[in-house]
């Protein structure tokens, strides 16, 4: 039986519609519930699937035009009106052209705009680099006030996009463009803002992921496991502020040896978030980021640029197999740090 997600589809559809796609179909089930819900876009609401919730509801949707600056201070207009405003671009017109008003019109204010941007990464690969968005957790991560999802599939776009419409303040969350193959069966696990998920437990090594690389680190590690007898514990951090502290010391502490895997500049990502929780901590650990190594993003297909990047599953096992041959302290009580 297909488990309901609480929208209009369920898990099964999830294996043909895009991440965006389930997004519109998600916020325009919200919309029915709750008409404090509005949509704003700037002039994408085919391209970011925004479009469902403005057929449906055409009197609560607001196209500013080619204008993504105006776009964000009339969502902070709108919150302030007492509204709750899904405001939704590609990523990168979102975190820089627009982010004077991400951050002075809505983080300042602490207001509840949820920020759906699509596109992210190097998912329009072919696009070129205007359009590629290697930059958004660096940026939006050092907002104050700001909360940034990146979910790993579909159905936990959907899960966030819920999530997010009770959150008080702005949101941001990272959706890629096209089809990214689904990491969950269905919708029965418990998705918390700010809680990282294990996916797969191990005892080696904890590779620390998010967004598409989820499920390229899970193949990677039934991988490892088949062909190195490595044991390899993948953590879905979908939250990237505020970061789950606990899984990250957890892990630690149960594998010394960290891997982060992000579709994002190495400078200030994901990675850098959980490095600073186990520097922080004082426990030594075998700590390695992989992602985009502060570069411009080459023009390419998605998928051919995952394998270039080693973003892909083999390019994991190859990160994985690499630190494996690392040491760390052997002193595991750390009762002199």
């Amino acid at each position: 039986m297909a488990v309901n997600t609480g929208t209009n589809w369920n898990a099964y559809d999830a294996a043909t519609m895009t991440a965006r796609e389930i997004y519109g179909r998600t916020l325009t089930e919200l919309g029915k519930n709750d008409d404090r819900i509005v949509g704003v876009t700037a002039d994408l609401a085919n391209t970011t699937a925004i479009v469902h919730f403005a057929n449906a509801f055409p009197e609560r949707f607001f196209n500013v035009g080619i204008a993504e600056q105006n776009m964000l201070g009339v969502a902070a207009g709108l919150a302030k009106a007492g509204l709750i405003p899904f405001a939704s671009t590609m990523a990168i017109f979102a975190c820089l052209r627009a982010g004077e008003q991400v951050r002075t019109d809505i983080a300042y204010q602490s207001l509840p705009v949820k920020i759906i941007a699509t596109h992210a990464g190097i998912s329009f690969g072919h696009a070129g680099t205007t359009h590629h968005c290697t930059e958004d957790f660096a940026v939006m991560r050092s907002i104050a006030n700001m909360t940034v999802i990146c979910p790993a599939d579909g159905i936990e776009t959907s899960m966030a996009v819920q999530a997010c419409a009770k959150t008080p303040g702005p949101v941001y969350i990272r959706i890629g463009r096209g089809f990214e193959p689904p990491c969950y069966e269905n919708a029965n696990y418990d998705f918390e803002i700010g809680k990282a998920i294990t996916m797969r437990d191990g005892t080696d090594i904890t590779v620390i992921c998010c967004g598409i690389a989820v499920l390229q680190t899970l193949q990677a590690a039934k991988t490892l496991a088949e062909q190195d007898g490595i044991s390899v514990r993948v953590i879905n951090m979908h939250t990237i502020k505020p970061i789950d502290r606990e899984a990250i010391l957890k892990s630690v502490v149960d594998t010394r040896r960290i891997l982060t895997i992000e579709e994002h500049n190495v400078i200030g990502g994901l990675g850098d978030a959980v490095g600073s929780v186990i520097a922080e901590s004082g426990k030594g650990c075998v700590f390695k980021k992989h992602g985009i190594y502060d570069e411009f993003v080459t023009i390419g297909y998605a998928e051919d640029l995952y394998s270039y990047y080693g973003l892909d599953a083999n390019g994991i096992v190859d990160q994985v197999r690499s630190i494996m041959g690392k040491e760390f302290e052997a002193d595991e009580s750390w009762d002199d740090e």
